[in-house]
């Protein structure tokens, strides 16, 4: 029996969180039903406690035989996604090196960062001047930049992402891209080509376009 996905996700302008399976589950050309929940009202949480533990977005329900199961967390619905179809998607790198890089660079995106995420919060829908940028901001920007530009020195030049073709890495890095964007941080040739190639993803110009109805409305 062919397994149901159910993917809960949050705002598509603003949740970042949410962005990170929604694009690998559409690059990897698997089929899931899509349950949004709007962020930020006052039947936010109960909505979200309905199918989340955590009481956050995402959350994955899979239905199959029967039973159902529910993973949470952005990282964990990526691993296991990866776990049961493994053929469908370069989730992670075949070389044990560079999948040891892949996997530690995307725990690094998971857990750190919080002065992007706090400063430059995601609005995709929106153009806005950059805020002042403290020591802190910039040295996590110039990181991410360094994670960038290594890897795809190194391995991008099959496929043009972070370790070739797309991986679970571009995706955890897909809203970071945005933050980017929204708020014009300039950022060398590599690093900004790269930005541009995530943009380009008919998958992420499907999140865009929503996300950009979504603020309209």
């Amino acid at each position: 029996m062919t397994a149901r996905y159910t993917l809960f996700i949050g705002s598509k302008n603003t949740s970042s969180w949410s962005l990170r399976p929604w694009l690998a589950m559409k690059m990897a050309g698997l089929p899931f039903e899509e349950s949004l929940i709007r962020l930020r009202t006052p039947e936010t949480k109960a909505a979200i406690s309905a199918h989340s533990p955590s009481g956050k977005v995402p959350a994955l329900q899979i239905d199959e035989a029967g039973a159902s199961l529910v993973v949470w967390d952005s990282l964990a619905i990526l691993e296991t996604l990866a776990e049961r179809h493994p053929s469908t998607l370069s989730w992670w790198p075949k070389n044990e090196a560079m999948r040891a890089e892949a996997r530690s660079v995307s725990a690094e995106m998971h857990s750190g960062f919080p002065d992007v995420r706090n400063i430059l919060p995601m609005e995709i829908a929106a153009k806005k001047p950059a805020p002042e940028l403290n020591d802190a901001i910039q040295a996590q920007i110039a990181r991410i930049v360094a994670i960038w530009s290594s890897a795809l020195s190194r391995f991008g030049k099959d496929g043009g992402f972070l370790f070739g073709p797309f991986s679970i890495a571009d995706a955890m890095y897909a809203p970071v891209v945005t933050r980017f964007e929204t708020y014009g941080i300039p950022l060398p040739a590599v690093a900004q080509a790269y930005t541009q190639r995530i943009l380009a993803l008919p998958a992420m110009r499907e999140w865009t376009e929503a996300a950009k109805a979504e603020a309209a409305a």
